[in-house]
């Protein structure tokens, strides 16, 4: 800038009396001379410093011209003003464009090779990301009712074992058939979201899984057992990196589980419940682990529980194109007197909310009238589809 205004006084000063040296010419302009000037010319004295070339102050006023900021004219519109203001270049010009009426053109959609326009892919999020809202974009604003556990309805399952000693303690003359119809439904709902400001849920749930001899047609297909299921969870939003494994989350709280019938079937145990969540790709990991509150021996339904159940238990899921594979594994660890259980899961694409499911599960504990039974079932079925 300050060179420019350097060439606007060199013309001011040495550049104009060059100017009028060539206006006053005789061989420029002969006409003019004899007009515009005496016959008796007065030598221009140079100065100092000529100007060679007039056209050389011309261009330094363009340059200073140019350099100075452009303003709007006194009297234009406000709308101009305010254009006027706008620093970037883009939005001055369609801020202009505007103003003149001018839209401006559409941006070309991308297609795909068949010509139609091409979808934007939704982000996927993780099996655990969307079952405890661990994602920002997972959390939901309002406490809406959302899936705990698997919720599925087996149409037809096969138990090459049903268990007939419990179920005649109370009817002697009581039949089970091999073939029953088994569902669970499983729902949560958010207490108190971020607590304290903290990345910590509390949460309310239920699950209730039934056994229902619904091919017992002379008994008027009664429902076997229930088991109700209610728990008060603290979840703590987690995001460690360990070998292998990104540690998503923990939960601790209280559980309850019974199957509100009377003696001598009556069973029932309280816990205080942990578990914790792991993922890697598509591969989700879920240990759970409790401890039972101990009850009086007179108010015991199912002594020697822990037994059977053990002390934890651990989930493992693998999604590959809509599918879900599952795997439960459960033991005692004791090895004088070992017991497992085991279940397996298939979960396969049929309608976009909805899956077929294949289950089989053998082992101790599938419920709580079976607890110290071992059951060998397998079912087929459908589950309601709550993943990616």
């Amino acid at each position: 800038m300050i060179c420019l205004h350097h060439c606007f006084l060199h013309y001011l000063f040495f550049g104009l009396p060059a100017v009028r040296a060539v206006f006053s010419s005789h061989a420029y302009f002969p006409r003019l001379r004899s007009w515009a000037t005496p016959a008796v010319v007065t030598p221009i004295r140079r100065p100092f410093f000529t100007a060679r070339n007039p056209c050389i102050g011309a261009v330094c006023v363009l340059f200073f011209l140019a350099a100075a900021p452009a303003q709007v004219f006194p009297g234009a519109p406000p709308e101009l003003v305010e254009c006027s203001k706008i620093e970037d270049d883009g939005e001055r010009l369609e801020c202009y464009d505007n103003l003149a009426g001018r839209k401006s053109r559409e941006p070309v959609p991308d297609l795909e090779p068949g010509g139609k326009p091409r979808q934007e892919e939704e982000k996927k999020f993780s099996y655990f990301s969307q079952l405890w809202e661990l994602e920002p974009q997972t959390r939901r604003k309002r406490f809406p009712i959302s899936p705990h556990r698997s919720n599925y309805f087996l149409a037809y399952t096969y138990n090459a074992s049903p268990n007939y000693d419990v179920v005649r303690q109370a009817d002697p003359a009581e039949d089970l058939k091999y073939e029953e119809v088994a569902f669970q439904l499983s729902f949560k709902v958010k207490l108190w979201s971020d607590i304290l400001g903290r990345k910590a849920d509390l949460w309310a749930a239920y699950t209730q899984r039934s056994f229902w001899q619904f091919y017992n047609f002379d008994d008027s297909s009664p429902f076997r057992e229930t088991n109700y299921e209610p728990e008060l969870l603290l979840n703590l939003r987690t995001d460690y990196q360990l070998p292998g494994l990104r540690w998503r989350f923990i939960n601790v709280g209280l559980n309850h589980q019974s199957n509100g019938q009377s003696e001598p079937l009556s069973r029932s145990w309280n816990r205080v419940v942990a578990n914790a969540g792991f993922e890697r790709g598509d591969f989700s990991l879920l240990l759970k682990g409790w401890y039972r509150i101990p009850e009086a021996a007179a108010d015991d339904d199912n002594p020697q529980i822990e037994d059977f159940l053990g002390y934890g238990e651990v989930w493992a899921y693998y999604f590959w194109k809509g599918n879900r594979f599952g795997l439960m594994l459960r033991n005692n660890l004791d090895f004088d007197e070992n017991r497992t259980a085991v279940q397996l899961e298939w979960s396969f694409p049929v309608f976009e909310r909805v899956s077929g499911y294949l289950q089989f599960f053998n082992g101790y504990g599938e419920s709580l009238l079976d607890y110290n039974h071992r059951v060998n079932r397998i079912g087929i079925g459908f589950i309601l589809k709550e993943w990616n």
